[in-house]
């Protein structure tokens, strides 16, 4: 038995409100997506909308900078040994 999918719903934007272009990769630093691409989305079929969309992960996650790791120290009494 055939699976028919239907997308109701209208593809979102992937726009963050954060609009800056990076030079290097041409993708701007908060939707990753290229000028081209931003300027076309409203005009964009569905099913090119969400194959940009399936970009975007692959594009944040060789650009972008890893989270800070932040380690918790606990200094301890010596005597009691309470933190």
């Amino acid at each position: 038995m055939a699976i028919m999918t239907t997308h109701a719903s209208p593809v979102p934007s992937p726009c963050t409100n954060i609009c800056r272009m990076n030079p290097a990769t041409g993708w701007c630093s908060g939707c990753w997506r290229t000028l081209s691409e931003i300027a076309a989305w409203s005009t964009m079929a569905d099913d090119d909308k969400r194959r940009i969309w399936s970009l975007l992960p692959a594009r944040r996650a060789e650009h972008e900078e890893p989270p800070v790791q932040y380690r918790r120290i606990v200094i301890r009494d010596p005597d009691t040994g309470n933190a």
